[in-house]
């Protein structure tokens, strides 16, 4: 049973005794990480390979004693200068020296160097990152003051200091490196942590009374370790670097003893006399450096994949399924003759949307997501897509915009916006048209605000784009004073100079409106707009969208599941269920008499239209998914009047009046069981 008109948030955890949610949370993180950035890194070229080699070369270089061939110190000045051969595989320096094994025994002081300043910078970075992203407030503060400092100093000066104060002694300087890698690391781990600590296993573990060093290092630490990996990899090709150049110049492993650095530095001084020997040495140092960056990307990618739920496999299946969408797309499509099923609009259309059917790439295969869907919206007017989630509603407000999701394609149908067809436009002729033609609101204002830029830089971008011909900035600015007052906001001036985070959901969404309205569209999609506000929000939103409407004469196509919004806004309901139209009518005579089964229910399980006491009623059962939809009526089993007719074969969508059409064979049977009913049920729904 699934009550209508809620949606739950998918991996929600309920907080049981001595924190089991937080526990579980944690524990999942960690067998996340241990799945699908481990084992996924190893089963990836690009981290196989990496990893081999960097863990061949370090074994190879901490075994030098039992492999290599000769000592790091032996001479045989007989030999000097020669290149590859059987008995020097890498042939051998100005003292006859073997190059493959100095460069196996001097590995062992690079890496070592690399291990002590990774060492100090993870074990200084992870807790001070902890405890400033999870503290917050005057903790952040100071630890932020620090790391700013630090950031500040010059560290080839520290560098120089501590090997001139430890006696040229390499430990002291790779320990100064570690410090001096402290902020970079420390802020990941922050930015890591704040992200973590706003998820609901954390707030479940804070609810039952765990410590914040237990928050931190059992249920925070596990889903940090991605990031701070990744980033002490990269650090780690950077320490390598720093000791190799250090060697060069002198410091550290004193001569004749072996390190890469020193080898470079003794290749260069016979450069032009024999250019090999700088080529071992050199492309060690290189090849290892370029592996700790792919292994920290290949991680970075694992981690991504992990949590889309993808694996390799998965994705060359997306790709694969997306070349056959676009194959699919690329066949002729017909010249879309509007047909029978679409009521007449009020006046001329402004929209026109005929057997519109978008297909999305899946792992399964190329799936249909919406089919021959077609409606129109004619000048002025406010139309309602209607339905569950799941329906198609969204797919196919953003298939108008050409911008169909998950790497979709319309796959038949044409769309027409002022009689010219756009579904095929080129990408600059649709950036033309978006913002100027057709516009967007989403459903979550926040998030389609960019925190990175004030509200006044956001409007100000859309009203230079749509409106090039205005160069001066005080004339833009006024332009963008006036589009939030318009929008109700009582002072312009001060939000104008907040970012997002400044403001609330309600305010948000009134920016969002602005931005909307900068480059004076005729059609306003409006994608569910309320759903993320509370009650009174809700109302002040619909209201200003009614008044932007009476005022502009603008289009508005609502994306809703809300009868409320449908009765208070629209004049026609296009009502959608498993990617189809399953009835249009004008919303006085839908909240009247319901013509399909499934509208009937979805207004019996609105909110709005029960009586105090009673039980809400519900739909039962789902909405099949793509890729699955029966091959008869698609609501058939989930409706009471449902025959074996209404399974036998695709119930065509037929035309009751000028202004109704329905996708149904038991509309007779319907309204004789809606006269059964309470009489109360017909009354229009209102808003709250």
């Amino acid at each position: 049973m699934m009550p209508v008109g809620g949606d739950q948030a998918p991996g929600q955890v309920v907080a049981g005794p001595l924190g089991d949610a937080a526990l579980s949370g944690s524990e999942a993180g960690q067998a996340s990480w241990r799945r699908s950035s481990a084992w996924r890194v190893l089963r990836r070229p690009a981290g196989f390979l990496p990893v081999i080699f960097l863990a061949g070369i370090i074994m190879a270089c901490f075994a030098a004693s039992l492999i290599a061939p000769y000592g790091p110190l032996t001479q045989n000045l007989t030999q000097i200068d020669q290149g590859p051969g059987w008995q020097h595989l890498l042939g051998t320096d100005t003292l006859g020296r073997d190059v493959l094994s100095r460069l196996l025994y001097g590995g062992q002081a690079s890496f070592i160097g690399v291990a002590e300043a990774m060492a100090v910078a993870v074990l200084l970075a992870v807790p001070i990152g902890l405890a400033s992203g999870y503290l917050q407030g005057r903790t952040d503060t100071a630890i932020s003051r620090v790391i700013d400092v630090l950031m500040a100093v010059p560290g080839i000066i520290v560098l120089l200091m501590a090997l001139s104060v430890f006696g040229n002694s390499l430990t002291p300087a790779m320990i100064a490196l570690g410090v001096l890698s402290v902020p970079s690391l420390a802020r990941v781990v922050r930015s890591a942590t704040i992200q973590v600590s706003g998820e609901l296993y954390v707030a479940a573990a804070r609810v039952v009374g765990l410590k914040p060093r237990q928050v931190m290092w059992r249920h925070i630490l596990p889903r940090v370790i991605g990031p701070t990996v990744v980033t002490a990899s990269i650090l780690c090709g950077g320490a390598l670097l720093v000791q190799t150049g250090l060697a060069f110049l002198g410091f550290g492993v004193r001569p004749p003893n072996p390190s890469w650095g020193s080898m470079v530095q003794e290749a260069g001084t016979v450069l032009y006399g024999d250019a090999w020997l700088i080529w071992p040495s050199g492309l060690v140092i290189a090849l290892t450096v370029l592996s700790f960056i792919l292994i920290g990307d290949a991680i970075r990618d694992s981690a991504q994949l992990s949590r889309s739920g993808q694996t390799p496999a998965s994705r060359a299946a997306l790709r694969r399924a997306a070349r056959a969408a676009a194959r699919v797309t690329e066949a002729p499509r017909d010249s879309a003759q509007p047909q029978h099923g679409e009521a007449t609009p009020a006046g001329p259309a402004l929209l026109d949307v005929t057997d519109l059917s978008v297909v999305i790439p899946t792992v399964g295969g190329v799936k249909t997501v919406v089919e021959k869907v077609s409606f129109s919206v004619a000048a002025g007017e406010a139309v309602a897509l209607v339905g569950e989630s799941g329906c198609g509603k969204t797919v196919t407000a953003l298939s108008i915009l050409g911008l169909p999701p998950g790497g979709g394609h319309i796959s038949g149908g044409s769309v027409r916006f002022r009689g010219r067809r756009v579904d095929n436009l080129p990408a600059a002729d649709w950036r033309k048209l978006r913002g100027s033609g057709i516009s967007y609101i989403a459903q979550e204002p926040i998030v389609s605000l960019d925190p990175s830029y004030t509200v006044g830089s956001q409007l100000t971008e859309m009203i230079r784009l749509h409106d090039p011909g205005s160069p001066r900035k005080a004339a833009v600015t006024a332009t963008a004073l006036a589009l939030l007052a318009r929008c109700g906001i009582a002072q312009p001036k001060e939000m104008f100079r907040l970012y997002p985070h400044q403001i609330s959901g309600g305010m948000a969404q009134r920016v969002s409106i602005a931005r909307a309205l900068a480059g004076d569209p005729r059609l306003l999609i409006a994608d569910e707009p309320t759903t993320a506000l509370d009650v009174t929000i809700q109302a002040e939103i619909l209201d200003l969208l009614h008044d932007l409407r009476a005022d502009s004469g603008m289009s508005v196509l609502f994306v809703t599941h809300d009868w409320g919004v449908v009765a208070d806004i629209c004049s026609k309901a296009v009502v959608m269920y498993a990617g189809q139209v399953v009835e249009v009518a004008p919303v006085t005579d839908v909240l009247a008499a319901a013509r399909h089964p499934y509208t009937d229910a979805l207004l019996r399980a609105n909110p709005h239209l029960a009586a105090p006491g009673d039980r809400l009623q519900e739909i039962p059962g789902s909405v099949p998914p793509p890729g699955q939809w029966p091959a008869g009526c698609r609501f058939a089993q989930r409706c009471a009047l449902a025959t074996d007719e209404c399974t036998a074969k695709p119930i065509p969508i037929k035309q009751l009046t000028g202004l109704r059409a329905t996708r149904c064979i038991r509309t007779e049977e319907l309204a004789a069981l809606q006269h059964t009913k309470d009489g109360s049920r017909n009354e229009p729904a209102t808003t709250a």
